[in-house]
């Protein structure tokens, strides 16, 4: 593992209803992260909406974009003038009819330098993913980015020791997670804490077995 040191920063925010407003926040949160010293950040999982896995609606494939597309390019922009690494998440439009979860890695020049597609994806009540997201077909990577190299992951991926295990055999010396999870109110009271426990100890664990480092970040409420 390289000795060299970087500040990554992780941007936990809310999303509301309006895509637009989203992005906007974001990206004021990515030119703060910058100010204070970041040279890697990583947005939460699908930051753009709110989390609309929750219910199957044809309705919803509309919020879809391409890569590079109106998202990786506003970004892009904020990582070319401040000259950081972004790993963004966006709900991508591959082709008619194939949908995925997506890991876009955006270096300081504002180009891609990296893309990653979810390969684990949920279907539990409130997580109906498989009715949106085709599993991920270019297998587990790392990428350059200045000072280190790095591998992302998307949430539900944090759950499989192979996914870690596989990038960080690619070279990666970070794992970044960007994440959208919880659990339902009701279940809070006699799970919460149990549960919560159980999602350090995993980030944990891959940590430890692989010798790297593993950053997770989560959104706030819906």
């Amino acid at each position: 593992m390289s000795n060299a040191q970087f500040k990554i920063g992780l941007v936990q925010m809310s999303s509301g209803p309006e895509p637009d407003g989203n992005l906007a926040k974001a990206l004021r949160l990515l030119r703060e992260s910058a100010s204070r010293g970041a040279t890697v950040i990583c947005l939460p999982e699908l930051f753009r909406t709110q989390y609309f896995c929750q219910r199957e609606d044809p309705a919803l494939f509309d919020l879809a974009e391409p890569v590079p597309g109106p998202t990786t390019n506003a970004i892009a922009d904020v990582a070319r003038a401040t000259r950081t690494a972004i790993v963004v998440s966006v709900f991508e439009r591959r082709a008619p009819g194939v949908y995925h979860n997506t890991a876009v890695t955006i270096g300081p020049e504002g180009a891609i330098i990296g893309t990653y597609r979810k390969m684990h994806i949920p279907d539990d009540p409130l997580y109906f993913e498989k009715y949106y997201f085709t599993p991920g077909d270019l297998g587990f990577r790392a990428f350059e980015v200045e000072r280190a190299r790095i591998g992302t992951l998307v949430c539900w991926d944090q759950w499989y020791p192979e996914a870690a295990r596989l990038t960080a055999l690619r070279g990666a010396e970070v794992l970044f997670y960007p994440t959208a999870i919880g659990w339902h109110p009701a279940e809070k009271l006699p799970y919460g804490a149990a549960q919560h426990d159980a999602w350090r100890t995993i980030q944990r664990a891959h940590a430890i077995a692989n010798g790297v480092y593993v950053a997770v970040v989560n959104r706030v409420g819906h």
